[in-house]
């Protein structure tokens, strides 16, 4: 048998080889790109950064920090609405551990679990916090949808205006986040289908051999599978939080969406075109949002050269994306790896002195 301290090592070593894919997949990202431009270099990028509009270069930012910012106010009111109540930097360290780990990991999902142990570090039950995540990333994949949606409503054109594959990708994505939006909703609401699975493995495993005294284990799973239900049957009847946290949901996903458009503008661009280029966004994280790669690297970059080069030219579109994803990717997923990481030491002091 694995022990516990095995699991937790070899868990490690997965984050740090996750981690060493994720920068191996970025410098090949923009070695890639920067090779496909024959007329702009880093230098330019540089040049063309220092003489930006600062009245639209730093919202941009600001968004950005309201983008981790959200995720956290949606993660807290939905546990304040389960009668679980929290601080708002406890708030903020569940919100940038998802990032940082989603961030670095082929699944979109990949931060749950590490957000996962936060809260339950902080002493929320188990079972609370899995109907937490699961709504919470439930109405994270609709409010895509809807944006999306919406976009190709207003303006349909811009749909159209993005080459084969990136509309093949586009529909892709949207096809497997309604898929995913279905699957939240059944586990939020038959929960107890999964732990009931998880309660006949441990069993199937005791048969094998592979497990002994399995009734501690189903005592557990039967005990978070109560408090998920309670939960799920808690916030999923109460529409005010529903509601709430789509709203909130809503916002987090503007507040990334919206930094391409402002920093185009910054850039000198011509304000008409500000929709449609907020209007492609959408379709481009809808487009990106389910391939498995970590942030996926290449293949968001890919969109957003695509679908703007037909609107602004390559060299304005190859400015705009790659400062766009240098703020909202790679010094966001730094800055939330950071507070992470002083969340966990502080975390562990204080447990540490409790003790």
């Amino acid at each position: 048998m694995i022990s516990n301290k095995e699991n937790k090592k070899n868990s490690k070593y997965k984050h740090v080889i996750w981690a060493c894919i994720s920068l191996l997949l970025a410098i090949f990202t923009i070695n890639t790109v920067l090779k496909q431009s024959r007329t702009v270099s880093m230098q330019d990028l540089a040049e063309a950064l220092s003489y930006s509009k600062k009245r639209y270069l730093i919202p941009a930012v600001i968004s950005v920090a309201l983008y981790v910012w959200f995720e956290g106010l949606a993660i807290r009111s939905i546990l304040k609405g389960a009668g679980h109540k929290c601080r708002y930097r406890d708030g903020l360290i569940f919100s940038t551990s998802d990032i940082f780990f989603s961030a670095i990991t082929p699944s979109a999902t990949g931060g749950q679990p590490v957000s996962a142990f936060f809260m339950y570090r902080s002493g929320i039950p188990a079972g609370v916090v899995s109907a937490v995540l699961v709504l919470n990333i439930m109405m994270y994949t609709l409010s895509a949808i809807i944006l999306g949606i919406f976009s190709i409503c207003v303006r349909p054109d811009v749909f159209w205006g993005f080459g084969t594959l990136s509309k093949v990708l586009i529909i892709a994505g949207l096809a497997v986040l309604i898929i995913l939006s279905l699957m939240f909703l059944s586990m939020l609401k038959k929960g107890n289908v999964v732990f009931s699975m998880l309660s006949r493995f441990i069993l199937f495993l005791n048969r094998k051999g592979l497990i002994r005294k399995p009734e501690p284990k189903l005592a557990r799973i039967e005990r978070i599978s109560g408090d998920y239900e309670k939960c799920s049957a808690l916030i999923g009847g109460n529409g005010s939080i529903m509601l709430y946290t789509l709203l909130l949901n809503l916002l987090q996903r503007v507040a990334q969406i919206i930094v391409p458009m402002l920093i185009y503008l910054s850039l000198g661009g011509d304000r008409r075109n500000s929709f449609v280029i907020f209007a492609k966004q959408c379709l481009i994280t809808i487009g990106c949002n389910f391939v498995p790669i970590p942030g996926a690297m290449g293949i968001s970059d890919y969109l957003m050269i695509d679908g703007f080069t037909e609107l602004m030219g390559w060299e304005t579109a190859f400015s705009t994306e790659m400062i766009s994803r240098g703020i909202t990717f790679y010094i966001c997923v730094a800055v939330c790896g950071l507070i992470t990481l002083i969340g966990y030491l502080a975390g562990r002091k204080k447990n540490d002195r409790s003790l």
